[in-house]
């Protein structure tokens, strides 16, 4: 490709954490929820949408589906999911109705009997609910589709509260991974975002889902919490080494306390800096590599066994609202309050307030509050940064199709900076890239280029 000059023009380190280390989403879709076009957007552009993308799929692919259960028993100050948070578990029954209800909406536009490819609870704490009441919830669900031969099942769990009878009642519905939050084992740390779970409760849990026979144990941890240290984290991944999980999610915390006021509870100044922010995530990856995981991109990591691993490895691997999958569906319907859907064509997201769910849907309408109807310069460049995040490179030949001179200009400047490889018919990602993989990312994002300045408030840092 002429646009680009091979040049030995090495940054620091340092100076291009520090360029870098700026707001930009995670892309687990494009556009971006803030970068929707809702003023164009209308309940029956969504239902359109949802009944096109059902159509063109067939039954060998299936859809995806996740529930959102978003209540909790306490709060965590680093989580920026919507949460209720609640010691009353008369609410779960109420909450279920709601969402098998709003299945019943989705089944009528769909005309047919819909499979299951892929479905993922997460919340909340989904854990929240008793056994039995999970297992009634998904019994109403599950009973009204055909579940895919080759699906994949999958919840997140809190250490504390995931019992014994959790994991068998969802194991017999064919549950086969679950998701642990860990974030961090150091106790200060865990005090300062009220997360107190000792060790011997995440070392309890994960012997259970193995006694279980979960296929797949995930782990969820955060760097730049407050007060995390090299020597605290390097405690931290010594511990959940020992516990060998089969996958390691490694985010970086977003402090956004002008959206999510329980984060005041601590000082800027106990938040680690850009740099020593950067070294904390380094140094669990060294430990983690040194342990036999691969690094999946976009923080993620995964033993070889993994089937995680295994679909990176043959250009299987695909990214949606839930994070990285190995089940590549053109269409992912989200339950629950705040929920949100990809139907191919549009995006769509449930209201936040759940009574407000609640009414709506039992009252047989869609609770959709906003969305985004998709242009096809859109479609190209989510699949430009789809490739991107989940195969690492991108064909010259695609990026012809959305390119532009700023597009350009930028990508020629990440050249020279050693984050991508340019030949003559693709762009790769370097090992230096992949910790910059946001930002390659957001030289596609137009969307966002377009949005107002206030975006600084709006996005999480890169770093």
């Amino acid at each position: 490709m002429n646009h680009f000059r091979i040049m030995n023009n090495d940054s620091s380190r340092d100076a291009l954490l520090r360029k870098y280390d700026v707001p930009v989403p995670r892309y687990t879709s494009y556009p971006t929820v803030p970068c929707w076009d809702t003023n164009s957007f209308s309940i029956s552009q969504w239902q359109r949408a949802v009944e096109k993308a059902f159509d063109e799929t067939n039954d060998t692919k299936g859809i995806s589906l996740y529930i959102h259960l978003p209540f909790c028993e306490s709060l965590c100050t680093y989580c920026a999911c919507n949460t209720r948070i609640t010691k009353n578990h008369t609410v779960e029954e109420a909450y279920s109705r709601a969402v098998m209800a709003e299945w019943d909406l989705y089944r009528y536009i769909f005309g047919r009997q819909p499979v299951i490819r892929e479905l993922h609870i997460g919340g909340g704490t989904p854990t929240f609910f008793s056994p039995k009441n999970l297992k009634k919830l998904l019994q109403g669900i599950l009973s009204k589709a055909i579940i895919h031969p080759d699906h994949e099942f999958s919840f997140e769990g809190h250490p504390n509260n995931t019992t014994t009878e959790h994991l068998q009642a969802l194991y017999e519905l064919g549950f086969r991974r679950v998701s642990y939050g860990v974030q961090d084992l150091d106790l200060k740390v865990q005090q300062a975002i009220h997360r107190l779970q000792p060790f011997e409760n995440l070392e309890s849990v994960v012997k259970a889902s193995r006694d279980t026979e979960f296929a797949s144990i995930g782990f969820d941890l955060i760097y730049g919490l407050p007060y995390q240290t090299i020597e605290s984290i390097s405690t931290t991944f010594g511990k959940v080494i020992q516990l060998k999980p089969d996958r390691i999610a490694f985010y970086s915390y977003a402090h956004v306390p002008w959206i999510k006021p329980g984060q005041r509870g601590y000082e800027d100044a106990d938040i680690p800096s850009d740099v020593y922010k950067r070294s904390l995530y380094e140094t669990g990856c060294r430990l983690l590599t040194r342990a036999g995981y691969q690094d999946i991109g976009m923080d993620h990591f995964a033993l070889p066994h993994d089937s995680l691993y295994q679909a990176m490895r043959k250009g299987d691997l695909h990214r949606n609202f839930m994070g990285y999958t190995t089940s590549h569906t053109d269409l992912l319907i989200g339950l629950g309050a705040s929920a949100i859907s990809d139907a191919k064509y549009a995006y769509a997201q449930n209201m936040k307030q759940v009574e407000h769910y609640e009414r709506m849907v039992l009252h047989h309408e869609l609770a959709v509050v906003k969305g985004h109807i998709q242009t096809e310069q859109d479609r190209l460049i989510k699949k430009c940064i789809l490739n991107l995040a989940c195969n690492g490179e991108l064909k010259v030949e695609l990026l012809q199709r959305v390119e532009d001179p700023l597009m350009l200009d930028e990508l020629k400047v990440m050249h020279k900076e050693g984050l991508l490889h340019v030949k003559s018919e693709t762009i790769k990602i370097t090992p230096l890239g992949k910790a910059f993989i946001r930002n390659i990312c957001s030289v596609f994002d137009k969307r966002m280029k377009s949005i107002n300045p206030e975006s600084d408030k709006i996005f999480s840092k890169a770093i």
